[in-house]
């Protein structure tokens, strides 16, 4: 399932395969810049530059001996080298490779992300538009409160889905750092400026300061994005769940020829895409929290983060690449059903309007409170007995003594609730200001 809603480089992206090759582009770099430096003779990097390489198995292999990942890699990469490749990691550290590649890693996988949120804001944005103009209950608590347009309900999903893309291009942004300071980050062994022209090759920043490691606020802010986002799509999955439900039925996802609901109930027709979206966002929001968990170390540096972070960092892009083409397709395809909304919007006999009449009565000169006590008496009237709100309302002479029965009428009309959807649509859509 995961394969049909994941963009396939973002699987490629935490392949051993491309692990290594970050690691790789970090080391050939440190020595492109030494060499620049004169550390490094000239053959010796144009040997490096051409025979540098690695084996996903032998790697492995090498591994099993040694029991330390970054040795096994630079024994294997030595094998294709040669004696060159002494000049190979001179002065590092581990971390100066695994924490510079992560940020290469995060950064490629972020843009691929920011893609994806891109074609759901399309979507986001078409939605609005065609439904700007269809009514329907507007609900607090789960209960009618008053009209609203579903339109209006995409608008605020953008508005969101925005937001969530400017929080996505700051945590990248953020995350696209490199160092090259060594063992605990004093640069005791290699050169301040090799740092900063290194990260330059790699399209990183430099790290102002470190210890040996990156320091994990910067992780913990990306992870803590993806949970942000994950939440917003969970809140956009909850409202198609409660759309689809059978009193409802406003909204539901399209069901395809073919598929099945239930292995017992041949009629049911389930919200499984958005139930799944909504779970999944519990998960990214317990690997920010482990994320968060990073961020406090031993000392300069220990590698209770490390085992953490080889999760997390490809499970929530993963997921997240995931959860935002699937909600795309959700929406793409959603099925709307305006008549039941408008059936929807007749249930309670108008007693959405309720407010406006109170209001009006306010205006007449009653206090707040005598206007309340005398709308709710007959809102609870119809809640309890049904009918109109409207007609009963005509019935009421307290009412009566502050309305004409076409001041009554004229109080029940939908646009009065609509009248600003335009001006909302181009402030969200156009930037317009209310000033």
């Amino acid at each position: 399932m995961i394969e049909r809603y994941t963009r396939p480089e973002m699987g490629r992206i935490w392949t051993l395969e491309n692990k290594y090759r970050k690691w790789l582009e970090v080391e050939v770099a440190v020595c492109e810049v030494m060499a620049e430096d004169g550390k490094i003779p000239v053959e010796d990097l144009r040997a490096i530059q051409t025979r540098a390489a690695f084996q996903v198995d032998r790697i492995a292999a090498i591994e099993q001996e040694t029991q330390h990942d970054v040795i096994a890699f630079l024994t294997n990469v030595a094998e294709h080298v040669g004696p060159a490749s002494r000049h190979i990691h001179e002065g590092l550290t581990s971390s100066d490779v695994l924490d510079t590649a992560l940020g290469m890693l995060l950064k490629e996988a972020g843009l691929v992300l920011l893609q994806d949120l891109d074609a759901l804001l399309a979507v986001l944005k078409r939605n609005a538009f065609q439904w700007k103009d269809t009514v329907m209950m507007g609900r607090s608590h789960g209960i009618h409160a008053e009209p609203i347009t579903f339109g209006l309900k995409f608008a605020l999903w953008y508005a969101e889905m925005e937001r969530n893309r400017e929080r996505l291009v700051h945590a990248v942004d953020s995350v696209s750092t490199g160092k090259i300071s060594g063992a605990v980050g004093t640069y005791a062994n290699v050169h301040p400026s090799v740092e900063r022209r290194v990260c330059r090759k790699l399209g990183l920043r430099p790290s102002p300061v470190s210890n040996q490691v990156l320091q994990r606020d910067r992780h913990a802010e990306f992870f803590t994005v993806l949970a942000i986002i994950g939440g917003t799509v969970e809140k956009i999955a909850v409202e198609i769940r409660h759309l689809q439900r059978t009193e409802v039925r406003e909204a539901e996802e399209f069901f395809d020829a073919g598929q099945k609901g239930s292995s017992a109930m041949p009629h049911k027709r389930n919200p499984i895409a958005s139930e799944n979206l909504s779970g999944l966002a519990r998960v990214l929001r317990g690997n920010a929290l482990a994320s968060m968990e990073n961020m406090a170390l031993w000392h300069e540096r220990d590698i209770s983060h490390s085992s953490v972070e080889r999760i997390i960092a490809p499970d929530s892009t993963i997921l997240v690449d995931y959860m935002l083409t699937r909600l795309t397709r959700v929406l793409e395809r959603l099925t709307v059903y305006p008549a039941n909304m408008r059936r929807n919007l007749d249930l309670t006999g108008g007693l959405f309007f309720s407010q406006r009449v109170m209001l009006e009565l306010t205006r007449k000169g009653l206090s707040r409170e005598d206007a309340y006590r005398l709308v709710q008496r007959n809102a609870m009237k119809v809640w309890q007995e049904g009918g109109q709100l409207q007609k009963v309302l005509k019935e009421d002479p307290e009412i009566m003594a502050h309305l004409s029965g076409a001041e009554v009428d004229g109080l029940f009309e939908m646009d009065y609730h609509l009248k600003h959807i335009d001006w909302i649509f181009k402030q969200v859509f156009e930037g317009v200001s209310s000033e």
